[in-house]
C-alpha cells in the first residue's frame, strides 16, 4: 500500500510542476535550472529574461531527502522564461 501511495505522489509531482514554457519571437523557451544554465543543456539563452519559479523551489526544499527531486527542480526547472531582455541600457 505504501508503494502505491508513493507512486501516486510521484506521478502527481510530474504533472504539478509550475514551470511554464513560453513562446518568444516564434521560439518556444522551456524552464531552465542551474545545470541547464551552466552546462549548455536545454533552451537557456542569455538574451531571455528569466524569473524564479517559486513553486519548484519550494517543492525542491520539501523533497530534499529524496535527492532526485531537488536535482530536477533546481537543476532543470528553477527559472521560467519571461521576455526578451531590454538591450537599450
Amino acid at each position: 500500500m505504501k508503494k502505491l501511495i508513493a507512486l501516486l505522489i510521484a506521478v502527481s509531482f510530474v504533472f504539478m510542476s509550475c514551470g511554464q514554457s513560453k513562446l518568444i519571437d516564434g521560439k518556444e523557451y522551456k524552464p531552465v535550472g542551474l545545470i541547464s544554465m551552466n552546462c549548455d543543456l536545454g533552451d537557456y539563452s542569455k538574451k531571455i529574461h528569466y524569473e524564479p519559479c517559486w513553486g519548484n523551489i519550494i517543492w525542491g526544499a520539501i523533497l530534499c531527502e529524496t535527492v532526485i527531486a531537488p536535482i530536477y527542480f533546481y537543476g532543470f526547472s528553477m527559472f521560467n522564461p519571461i521576455s526578451v531582455k531590454d538591450t537599450t541600457k
